[in-house]
């Protein structure tokens, strides 16, 4: 304990198990910090229990805690999302002086944490929101930390956030300034929307190896185990191959013991709301939020499986040439959902005006969070040559990757299709790709529908674009047209 500074580097509030992880990892890196919970019993505990003998010390008061910290004070939230960290937000002020920093390390949605940088720097204080992703495990060992708020606070938190953030080659830092406003949480946002999409997918392969492959636990453990030597090699398939090997104690695999009833938190919900919003086509991410939803409806299906026939699943062809087309299908969807959430954080950044760093959140994600993958070099790389790319699908390595990959990821959407085995996820991102390749699309049916029932008017292939017409389709109507505006 002699090494305990005289006052603490940060303080942090909130000790369950991401605060408490945290605070652990700042220590072992080198820094004082100050614990401090509302319910003051869980302070005494962390000191006499896994802090003990570290340079950590508690506060039993708020008056405590900031007296503990050296200035500029850092302070970090690690509290439930919403109102509790308004009210904590506000009975931190009267005790803050100019300067001083609040940061919200919880999975907030980026307009609380727009409001709460304007509202705080109108008192003089500086305000970061940070994502922090990699679970419990990520926390104590190293996560990925995306912060934006108060430009001025990134310099004062830089040398902690970036000591204790997960490291790639080269030891960079999966940490780096995000922007403005509620720039770091929207990107977590993202982060967790992605998640979302890539769960699904992997689901979705699963889903047709068991039922169209009759394929068991084990020996899917085998593909992806290998899948994970390969350009799909992330976490999530690294821990889908153990835990479809993991057997519970009666040697089942304990996979197949498990409810087929999927929960959800919110984040992916938002990054779905955010793409309707931005008008934005988040199709992959928004039908895996859809599969949770459904998925919850577990009583109903299967009064449903005893009421609506399903096709007879055959399977007739080359196993290994369909697990190999699975993996394609698996890639292509995958590259497909990190597209569209580049395109939503491009959308925001256009109307916030924030100045985003695609190639280095891209970086940022490689190591410490759920996300991290090798593919994500790929990511860096396309914006390291373009900075301005409009979209993933028009970057040379990866057009030629779902080009490549195409063959397969239709025949298996077709198989799945034949089969009545759901793929919404990929099946959606085919459809995306499809339409995103496509130079004509139906739309102009659409807009004649618009313009006959509700004068909506429509532009001419033979005219200049921002040229609008209305047409008296029935003979009946007039010709005034209704004013064009878009949501």
């Amino acid at each position: 304990m002699d090494t305990m500074k005289a006052l603490s580097d940060i303080g942090l509030v909130g000790l369950a198990v991401m605060g408490e992880n945290l605070i652990l990892n700042m220590e072992s890196k080198g820094f004082t910090v100050t614990a401090y919970n509302r319910s003051v019993d869980k302070v005494d505990k962390f000191l006499d229990g896994r802090a003990k003998g570290k340079n950590i010390r508690g506060a039993h008061s708020i008056e405590e805690l900031v007296a503990s910290l050296q200035k500029p004070r850092k302070i970090m939230l690690m509290v439930k999302a919403g109102q509790a960290v308004d009210d904590f937000i506000e009975t931190l002020i009267p005790h803050l002086d100019q300067g001083d920093i609040i940061i919200d390390g919880g999975n907030t949605n980026y307009p609380d944490t727009n409001r709460r940088v304007t509202y705080l720097e109108s008192k003089g204080l500086r305000y970061i929101g940070t994502g922090v992703s990699g679970g419990e495990e990520g926390a104590l060992n190293g996560p990925s930390i995306m912060p934006g708020g108060s430009p001025t606070a990134w310099d004062e938190v830089k040398p902690i956030f970036q000591t204790i953030a997960a490291k790639v080659e080269g030891e960079t830092p999966c940490c780096d300034w995000v922007g403005e406003g509620g720039a770091g949480h929207f990107v977590k946002m993202v982060h967790n929307g992605i998640e979302y999409g890539d769960m699904q997918i992997i689901s979705e392969a699963y889903h047709l190896m068991k039922d169209v492959l009759g394929m068991k636990a084990g020996e899917m453990a085998e593909v992806f185990a290998q899948w994970n030597q390969s350009e799909l090699s992330s976490y999530l398939i690294e821990i889908t191959a153990e835990i479809l090997a993991f057997k519970d104690t009666d040697g089942q695999p304990l996979v197949d013991k498990i409810v087929d009833a999927a929960g959800q938190k919110g984040t992916g919900k938002w990054t779905a709301i955010n793409a309707l919003d931005f008008g934005i086509p988040l199709t992959l991410i928004g039908e895996a939020v859809f599969a949770r939803a459904l998925s919850s409806l577990k009583t109903e299906r299967v009064t449903a499986s005893k009421i609506i026939t399903a096709p007879k699943i055959e399977f007739t062809g080359d196993k290994q040439q369909m697990i190999a087309a699975i993996k394609d299908a698996l890639y292509a969807s995958k590259i497909v959902s990190y597209a569209q959430g580049y395109t939503l954080m491009k959308a925001a950044a256009d109307q916030f005006g924030w100045k985003l760093n695609y190639g280095g959140i891209a970086l940022m994600w490689r190591g410490g969070c759920i996300i991290r993958s090798s593919f994500l070099g790929k990511i860096k790389e396309a914006f390291d040559k373009n900075p301005d790319i409009q979209n993933l699908l028009l970057d040379p390595y990866f057009s030629q990757q779902v080009n490549s990959a195409a063959k397969g990821w239709r025949q298996v959407i077709a198989s799945a299709v034949t089969n009545g085995i759901p793929v919404p996820a990929m099946a959606s991102a085919l459809s995306y790709f499809d339409g995103y390749r496509s130079e004509r699309l139906p739309a102009n049916l659409l807009q004649a529908q618009r313009d006959y029932f509700g004068a909506h008017t429509y532009e001419r292939v033979d005219r200049p674009r921002g040229e609008f017409f209305h047409t008296n389709w029935t003979g009946k109507g007039g010709d005034t047209a209704s004013t064009t505006y878009n949501v």
